[in-house]
């Protein structure tokens, strides 16, 4: 029951904050201007005021905001999230469809950052002032500095329009008809530059972390005395170096885990990658509530269960953390 405690206690507030979150989010999309009626009935041709009121009737916009509210949050609690006010069919179908190619992308995107950023943080760190610390240095401020979306127009022009080496936008070649390994092969072809643009920006940050981190842990004394025993190099960084150069990595990688997929918007968009993002994009611009406010809940909850996968890891890590309640 001892060890259970602490596991409870970060559930229990990770409840909380989300709660907080569903109500923020729908409070603040609501005092947005724009009207989703009006939207729907512009968009079929028929904007007489019986119409949209039909239409806020039927998707329960007529209804007081405090009661608005409460029905909504007892959606979200049994997993019912209302149908889209566009397409008018459930939310979740919308965003199940939507969901594993946002997945493909970031996950890819995460892992090709945190695996380079931190190889090269390593490499930076390991000779402060040289000409590869240098190197690398210039490199991840140049990677910060480019907007995400200039970044993805310059790889088009570059890789699909002048060397014609990658497709330009979309998932797969659209009716290709292809299958099994020709269609794998087609879709990491599509792949490719949308997870590459994407990933480079949070390299970029890793670089910078971990070369840091590196630097200041090789001067720390329990390093200086583990050399002056005569333990070898190769065991210095691995079970002193690394394992407490990674700790800051390890914060920054999983609070941004779950805010790349906002990052991803710009790149969906860009690549017409067909993803949440580029969802939650249109259906900003289309008053679609329950459709933006699905999405933001899912992201949300990306966010927090990797703040507590970092509790894992810190531990995985450092055992000398212990897990507070």
């Amino acid at each position: 029951m001892h060890r259970l405690k602490p596991v409870l206690s970060r559930l229990a507030k990770a409840a909380a904050v989300l709660l907080g979150v569903i109500v923020l989010n729908f409070m603040l999309l609501r005092m947005a201007p724009g009207d989703p009626a009006e939207v729907i009935a512009g968009e079929m041709g028929a904007a007489d005021a019986q119409f949209i009121a039909d239409v806020r009737r039927d998707f329960g916009l007529d209804r007081p905001l405090p009661e608005q509210l409460l029905v909504y949050v007892g959606q979200v609690a049994t997993f019912n999230f209302g149908k889209s006010f566009r397409e008018n069919r459930p939310v979740a179908e919308i965003i199940i469809e939507r969901l594993p190619a946002t997945l493909m992308l970031t996950l890819s995107a995460f892992a090709f950052a945190l695996v380079t950023g931190v190889a090269l943080g390593v490499a930076a760190g390991r000779r402060p002032g040289s000409r590869i610390d240098a190197a690398i240095t210039v490199l991840s401020l140049v990677f910060f500095a480019m907007p995400l979306f200039w970044l993805g127009l310059m790889a088009i022009v570059l890789f699909s329009m002048q060397l014609q080496w990658l497709p330009a936008y979309g998932m797969s070649t659209v009716g290709a008809g292809l299958e099994g390994i020709a269609r794998l092969l087609d879709m990491l072809r599509h792949l490719a530059m949308p997870a590459l643009t994407l990933g480079l920006f949070y390299m970029a940050v890793y670089m910078r972390v971990t070369r840091a981190a590196v630097a200041d842990v090789v001067d720390q004394d329990f390093v200086k005395t583990a050399r002056a025993k005569g333990v070898p190099d190769g065991r210095i960084w691995r079970r002193h170096v690394l394992r407490n150069a990674l700790l800051p990595v390890i914060t920054f990688a999983t609070i941004q885990a779950g805010h790349i997929v906002g990052g991803s918007v710009l790149i969906e968009t860009v690549f017409a990658w067909p993803g949440i993002g580029r969802l939650a994009f249109d259906a900003l611009f289309q008053r679609d509530y329950n459709l933006l406010l699905a999405i933001f809940f899912v992201c949300s909850v990306m966010v927090i269960v990797f703040n507590l996968v970092a509790d894992v890891l810190y531990r995985l890590a450092d055992p000398r953390i212990e897990v507070a309640a």
